[in-house]
């Protein structure tokens, strides 16, 4: 789902930054109460969880594979704003370094996995779990079930995206001049990994924490349940032995180790092919369509593209590494990000402050 350079027209690119623009100026403003608490690590390491989550690239039976994005759980947990950034970050240094997403489609990717998924994903999970207490099960169903249309809606966004390129923009000859996939194909392309692998990764995801952080530590889900009850009638839930930060850690740890399993998909995810494995004799065209090919290279300053050494050699443990750093990237940005906001917030309040006791001298 992480559409490369060159697969939508440079308008298109810009209608996606267009719509991700303001999301993430009002996010900026909702999550106050996040990094006003203790939930700044959370979502840090939710932020990093996502970066991880993606890494794992599932086999498809028809060749390619899908993945996982982790955004829905990110919004029961700490609110869709709160998902918009977390998810925003993660793709932000995918792209930057490690040329996992393009940079000019940055923005529609965006769209489709930090804003379209998590509130779809969460709209879902509130209708069904209704007002039930957070350690009724019915929350962890309606979670996984979350999880699972978040992700689907986010792969019918793309596939549009891809699918509207051929009709929009062709050259005079009628060739097309970036995705040369038409709906037809990429509706069916798109549905079959995320009905079917991707969005049952993504169901389990959500449940699995959610399960979780029911036994563990229900009071993190009581912030974003504004006047839901915690336990039914008196009946209180004993915590896990293990405290959330030390699982978090623990479960980190292995996914950084196995992520090399990630390799072991034999083909990639579909529309993220390079122009020169593009298999043009069934699309009828004899040339890598000329706008994917001018824009595919945007970007050419990836650290550990496609999570490797340029030369190929050690393949697991450049995937581990580009793992390391990516956690340690993402997790920094998030405080960096939480610091900036509470410096502006504390500006403003200030601001308001010395305007009040200049009104009461007056």
């Amino acid at each position: 789902m992480h559409i490369p350079d060159g697969y939508l027209s440079p308008s298109t690119c810009a209608v996606g930054y267009a719509v991700a623009i303001p999301f993430w100026s009002l996010a900026a403003r909702k999550v106050s109460k996040v990094v006003r608490t203790r939930n700044v690590p959370m979502l840090a390491v939710f932020s990093a969880l996502c970066f991880l989550i993606m890494m794992f690239n599932v086999p498809i039976p028809d060749g390619t594979t899908a993945h996982a994005v982790g955004g829905v759980v990110v919004a029961i947990c700490l609110g869709p704003w709160a998902a918009v950034i977390a998810v925003s970050v993660a793709l932000l240094f995918q792209a930057l370094l490690f040329g996992d997403g393009g940079v000019l489609s940055y923005g529609v990717n965006v769209v489709n996995m930090a804003i379209i998924l998590p509130f779809v994903g969460l709209g879902v999970y509130r209708l069904i779990a209704g007002r039930t207490p957070l350690t009724g099960r019915r929350r962890v169903l309606a979670a996984a079930v979350g999880g699972y249309v978040g992700i689907n809606f986010a792969a019918l966004a793309a596939a549009i995206e891809f699918g509207i390129q051929p009709d929009l923009f062709t050259s005079s000859s009628g060739v097309p001049l970036y995705s040369p996939y038409h709906l037809s194909q990429t509706i069916p392309a798109m549905a079959l990994p995320h009905l079917t692998i991707a969005g049952l990764c993504e169901a389990v995801l959500s449940a699995g924490v959610i399960a979780y952080l029911q036994r563990a530590d229900v009071r993190r889900l009581v912030p974003n349940h504004p006047g839901i009850p915690v336990h039914e009638g008196d009946v209180e839930v004993a915590p896990g032995r293990l405290s959330p930060a030390r699982v978090a850690i623990g479960f980190m740890t292995v996914a950084v180790l196995l992520t090399p399993l990630g390799l072991l998909a034999p083909g990639g995810a579909f529309g993220e092919d390079a122009p020169a494995d593009l298999d043009l004799g069934p699309l009828g065209l004899h040339t890598v369509p000329a706008g994917l090919e001018k824009y595919n290279g945007f970007w050419s300053h990836a650290v550990l593209g496609g999570y490797g050494f340029s030369n190929g050699d050690h393949a697991n443990l450049a995937y581990i590494l580009s793992a390391v750093v990516g956690i340690i990237v993402v997790g920094a940005a998030i405080f960096l990000i939480a610091s900036i906001v509470r410096l502006v917030l504390s500006r403003r309040q200030g601001v308001g402050q010395e305007t009040d006791e200049d009104i009461a001298h007056a």
